[in-house]
């Protein structure tokens, strides 16, 4: 049978997946002649199912020539505007400014931000490049502001840091969920099949949240703290635990380090006390407590609630605690994990973008960690610098120390804290440099701005929330004028004298990042392109078999079953004490202040706001504040209100609801602009962690005529 001419044939389907958050959901993609893409189900992945959320419908959207940048601009001194360029102005211009610090204050006034959305290769070659090609230390991403709380207590506890140490398929099969700090329901729709089919298969679910969201109003149990107060809440649970008698002595005896002095910690923290720091009552506490323990198998799972605080590792530590003396760690179907939440955050966290790490998860000062991934650069183990600054310690110093910024994937200008203050510091510098998919508020202020492909434009691999490693296919061609971030990364290190190690192929760029992660904690020596096509992707830790055509390793799905990634096997407790949060309600700024998302918008908004079906949904921002609180500032619903911090002023439309604590107002952070939440947020950070506290701030409201 001949086969059906060209114009009658139906286009293939291209598997991919989402652009957007760490579910990294699968999807099928067809490409019409004119260049369009249809989204298409795609049943067999198993982390949804052939679900997806709005965002991921309508993703294609973004690729519009209508909404995204299709050639280079440059700022014209003449005009003071971005206007077009080519490629080569675009280049030289860049490598100029950046020349032209490191010449005049010396290599470390050359920064480097990049993106938890960049995909593993190019923030393989970002870090690459800052150590490499600038010989910066100064370089670190949006990824800090996100999950760092989370890895910091995972590196403490276990030794390793990958989000969840089980796939989520393991989720309904456990006995009782506790969701700390995590609106899944509009963060990462799709999820929530898992939590409703534990509840179908018998189980149980405790949502911790200051509001009664989509997600809350879905559990068994919802407990409602204050903000800046989830450590507490976790020290008064395990004191319940310590003296109902219900730890798992032969686990911790087994198993664990420390637990003398973690116990200590929370006996200090009796429940009456802590119902007078979280406003959680005692019987509250102790329903949680039963439905935990009654259960066969549990697991703790933390988002950014109780992480974007300035005690955020401490917090995790103290629900990891419970995880642990309840013998819920190393077992199957238990166990602590972390939500992660941009596209790549896992991964972007794990080969070499962050200011203390190279590839491979390896401790940038350590010595071993440098030889290693120096003999795969071909240079000097002594030319790599040392740790740089933290994500908000480097946007704070951008126009002083720091002269000229390399930037992609992020905007600042949004989602960082004190947002009006960075801003003032972008402005600052003598060069920025914005590589992007859209013109974003950061991009507006740029020197420079690279426009680059993005998801079905290029072929790459990311990390879900799981650690699986996932393969994004290339489905359709980019606009002529459109360039990848790699190929923005070779043009400058030609430029700047390094003509080679920097390759434009996502795939060779891949087959470098394995051999520089091989040996370590995230090793992806034994994952290739051609397992992840073949595969549903490939979990790390996956070393390189000896012979990997006969006996490949099937990479990790379950991590900890035999020992813990600790030096003695055993995970280790860690004694935590409440403390107050970075700033406290006073009669000045009486509420408390928390942010989040929304499910129609993602993150800074820069893509989904340029997205009618999305922005028809979330229109803007808005104050989510209680009838009390309302009817004391004499605002009705609908009404503008303003909040005000000691770091600026916002305002947006009331929301009146019952569903959120009477002190505490709650507002969304994915606008710029009068309504920009960030622009009240407290940058208070964590001292091991580096997160900024970005849940918990406190605010004065007024009606805007105030």
């Amino acid at each position: 049978m001949s086969p059906a001419p060209a114009a009658a044939r139906t286009p293939a389907l291209v598997p991919t997946h989402c652009p957007y958050c760490s579910l990294q959901c699968g999807m099928n993609l067809r490409a019409s002649g004119a260049g369009t893409l249809e989204i298409v189900e795609r049943e067999d992945f198993p982390v949804n199912r052939g679900a997806l959320c709005g965002k991921g419908r309508t993703a294609p959207d973004v690729l519009s020539s209508r909404v995204r940048l299709t050639g280079p601009l440059v700022r014209r001194p003449a005009t003071g505007r971005l206007e077009p360029a080519t490629w080569e102005e675009a280049f030289r211009v860049t490598a100029d400014g950046l020349r032209r610090a490191r010449a005049l204050h010396g290599a470390d006034a050359v920064g480097v931000f990049g993106g938890g959305g960049l995909t593993n290769e190019k923030a393989y070659a970002l870090g690459k490049f800052a150590r490499v090609v600038l010989g910066t230390s100064q370089i670190d991403y949006n990824g800090r502001f996100c999950m760092s709380s989370a890895a910091a207590a995972h590196h403490r506890a276990f030794g390793l840091d990958r989000g969840l140490p089980f796939p989520l398929e393991d989720v309904p099969r456990t006995g009782c969920v506790v969701l700390v700090g995590s609106n899944l329901a509009e963060t990462m729709p799709p999820a929530l099949r898992h939590l409703t089919e534990l509840r179908e298969n018998g189980g149980t679910l405790i949502v911790v949240d200051p509001r009664r969201t989509k997600t809350a109003e879905q559990a068994d149990l919802h407990l409602a703290p204050r903000p800046g107060t989830d450590l507490a809440l976790a020290l008064g649970l395990l004191h319940l635990v310590v003296t109902q008698g219900r730890t798992d002595e032969e686990f911790i005896r087994a198993r664990t380090t420390g637990w003398e002095e973690a116990r200590a910690a929370a006996m200090a923290h009796w429940p009456e006390l802590v119902e007078r720091i979280t406003g959680v009552g005692v019987p509250e506490l102790r329903a949680a407590v039963d439905l935990f323990c009654d259960a066969p198998a549990a697991m703790v799972l933390t988002a950014r609630g109780p992480e974007q605080q300035s005690k955020g590792t401490d917090t995790v530590g103290a629900w990891i605690n419970l995880a642990l003396a309840t013998g819920n760690a190393g077992r199957p179907l238990s166990g602590y994990g972390c939500l992660t939440g941009q596209g790549n955050g896992q991964g972007g966290r794990e080969h070499g973008q962050k200011a203390d790490q190279l590839p491979g998860y390896r401790k940038l000062d350590d010595p071993a960690a440098r030889e290693h991934v120096a003999r795969v650069w071909g240079v000097d183990p002594a030319s790599l610098p040392g740790p740089g600054r933290s994500a908000y310690e480097l946007l704070d110093a951008l126009g002083r120390d720091v002269r000229a910024l390399l930037l992609m994937g992020s905007n600042p200008v949004v989602s960082a804290p004190r947002a009006a203050h960075v801003e003032e510091r972008l402005r600052a510098l003598d060069f920025l440099a914005v590589a992007d998919v859209v013109l974003s508020e950061t991009a507006e202020l740029a020197d420079v701005v690279f426009p680059v492909t993005q998801w079905a434009e290029e072929t790459g691999t990311t990390t879900n929330l799981e650690g699986r490693v996932l393969l994004r296919r290339r489905a359709i061609t980019p606009p002529e004028g459109v360039r990848s971030d790699l190929e923005v990364l070779h043009g400058l290190a030609g430029l700047l004298g390094h003509e080679k190690g920097f390759p434009r192929d996502p795939e060779e760029v891949f087959g470098e990042l394995r051999r520089a992660s091989s040996g370590g904690p995230a090793d992806y020596a034994g994952i290739s392109y051609r397992r992840l096509e073949e595969e549903q992707g490939v979990f790390w830790p996956c070393p390189e078999a000896a012979d990997p055509a006969r006996d490949a390793h099937p990479g990790t799905p379950r991590l900890f079953l035999d020992a813990f990634a600790t030096p003695d096997g055993r995970a280790r407790f860690v004694p935590v004490v409440h403390r107050e949060a970075g700033e406290e309600t006073d009669a000045e700024y009486p509420v408390v202040l928390t942010t989040g998302r929304v499910v129609a918008q993602y993150q800074s908004g820069a893509q989904t706001r340029r997205v009618a079906e999305l922005n028809a949904a979330a229109p803007g921002p808005f104050v989510e504040l209680h009838p009390r609180l309302a009817a004391r500032v004499g605002v009705a619903d609908g009404e503008p209100v303003a909040v005000v911090s000691r770091r600026g002023r916002a305002v947006a439309p009331a929301r009146v609801t019952e569903t959120i604590r009477p002190d505490t107002v709650f507002m969304p952070f994915h606008w710029p602009g009068e309504g920009r939440a960030n622009t009240l947020t407290n940058p208070a950070l964590d001292p091991v962690s580096r997160m900024p506290e970005f849940k918990v701030c406190a605010v004065r409201l007024e009606r805007p005529s105030a």
